[in-house]
């Protein structure tokens, strides 16, 4: 197996992370023994997502000779109450900004790194259900 990430504990509920060589700190909130001195890891994994899919649709996009001015994933969830706690609803909006943005193009784009691309999609869809909206505006 592949070694991709690891931690190591700084003190309270902080931790050093380090992934592909890049290192950040995660904290927990103050209210469960942190010092809010990084992000929380569920909250990583939205960044995962985001990520994947932006690389993916800005990629294919390209081929397509479609740039936008602006390109953005914002990343909503629903966790549940219980233990152990965990997203079962995601959605992803997906804003595209520019002038004759072609909208066929940017729904293929977005649909094919949520049905075959995007491996961190594939993965959470299979914990959460999954959904996503597209916004394209003029500018």
């Amino acid at each position: 197996m592949e070694k991709l990430a690891q931690t190591n504990w700084k003190d309270g509920m902080a931790f050093d992370a380090e992934v592909n060589g890049h290192k950040l700190t995660i904290d927990a909130d103050e209210k469960v023994g942190g010092k809010d001195r990084g992000p929380r890891p569920k909250p990583l994994l939205a960044v995962s997502l985001a990520g994947c899919t932006s690389m993916d649709v800005i990629s294919i996009l390209k081929k397509m000779r479609v740039t936008p001015d602006f390109f953005d994933v914002e990343v909503f969830a629903d966790s549940t109450e219980e233990h152990p706690k965990h997203y079962n609803k995601i959605h992803l909006k997906y804003i595209f900004k520019g002038k004759d943005l072609p909208e066929d193009k940017i729904n293929k784009a977005v649909n094919l790194s949520q049905d075959r691309y995007c491996g961190v999609s594939h993965m959470l869809g299979k914990a959460a259900e999954l959904t996503h909206e597209i916004v394209i505006e003029e500018s």
